[in-house]
């Protein structure tokens, strides 16, 4: 990889990982206006509750799990990229309480920019993520392009009886995130050259980091809702939680696990847009404490990249969960909060 090292990957973008979705304001207005779709009984999990990914009923033991996920460099490493992009497109798999199965490569690449050894390095970077899933990597498809870009589609199955939606959360439950947040501060920060090396490879790495053992440990417990923290930040999942299920949440800032400088950084400048417009669209939506300033905010709305799971469980169940979930090595994983009958659809930041 020596020959490579000076290649900048994030400089070929104008915004990085999951920080490029079109925001949910807009995607939102978007969606409003496609066609209803036709009833289907056999289809579980479709639009409706802007859930991780689709799910469709083939028999009364086996349901079929879809998603697909792509974004521009995150890190400026190709085969760090890899990793992270397929990590990030497979989390949706497990967020469903599915097991991945099957993947395509989706390829935009500026092949007369870029040496294709770089190309190279991003495939090998995601297969040996996929290896590490137990996915098959089945196809794929690329296209030549100006801006670099990178995902997966993944099939997975489930038990029709065990899908995990972010629509089920029950009022009284306890709230249990797995990974930390602040990715996008710090992922903007590196563009800036503001991270050392070592912190570079500790943000890659949380990146880089299956949801796979999280996944396993909840896989026990009548866990009644879950969905993995990206694009729309700890506080745009948690309003889609709140909203499909039909309850309020009440967050504890302080449990909430946050990378190391992400808060300095923050303070710094180094906040993405697309973690204010995360911001901008839950005015209304969400009451934090008196004391938060915007930048505390900021980081509560920070657009994640291969984020971890949010996961409602019942309060009896909950430090159970936590223990399996330490013991099998997910060692952030914090309760941050908990489900509450009122306002349901709102989120109290204390």
């Amino acid at each position: 990889m020596s020959e490579l090292s000076s290649i900048k990957l994030t400089s070929y973008s104008t915004k990085g990982g999951c920080g490029c979705k079109i925001g949910p304001a807009d995607l939102s207005q978007v969606l409003k206006n496609l066609p209803t779709p036709v009833p289907d009984p056999n289809l579980l999990v479709g639009l409706d509750t802007s859930d991780d990914a689709g799910v469709y009923k083939l028999s009364d033991e086996l349901a079929l799990v879809q998603t697909v996920d792509f974004f521009t460099p995150i890190v400026d490493d190709p085969y760090s990229f890899g990793q992270v992009a397929a990590a990030n497109a497979i989390s949706d798999i497990y967020a469903m309480g599915g097991k991945p199965l099957t993947a395509l490569n989706i390829v935009a690449f500026p092949i007369n920019k870029l040496d294709k050894a770089v190309l190279a390095e991003i495939l090998r970077g995601a297969g040996d993520k996929m290896r590490e899933a137990g996915v098959t990597l089945v196809g794929g498809h690329s296209i030549d392009d100006n801006e670099p870009k990178f995902g997966l589609a993944v099939t997975g199955l489930v038990h029709p009886d065990k899908v995990r939606t972010n629509a089920g959360a029950k009022p009284g439950d306890k709230l249990i995130l797995t990974k930390p947040i602040g990715v996008g501060v710090l992922t903007t920060s590196i563009k800036k050259d503001k991270l050392d090396e070592a912190e570079v490879q500790r943000v890659t790495q949380v990146m880089a980091t299956l949801n796979k053992a999280a996944a396993e440990a909840m896989a026990p417990y009548d866990v009644h809702a879950c969905t993995d923290v990206t694009g729309f930040g700890l506080l745009g999942h948690a309003s889609e939680l709140a909203k499909g299920s039909g309850v309020g949440v009440r967050l504890e800032r302080s449990q909430v696990p946050v990378l190391p400088r992400v808060r300095e950084l923050a303070d710094e400048g180094f906040v993405p847009g697309g973690t204010k417009n995360n911001h901008a669209h839950l005015q209304g939506a969400v009451t934090y404490a008196e004391s938060m300033d915007p930048v505390d905010q900021w980081i509560l709305c920070d657009a994640v990249t291969s984020g971890g799971l949010l996961i409602s469980v019942a309060a009896d169940r909950a430090e159970a969960l936590l223990a399996d979930l330490h013991q099998a090595g997910v060692e952030a994983a914090s309760i941050i909060g908990e489900t509450v009958a009122d306002h349901p659809g709102h989120i109290v930041v204390v």
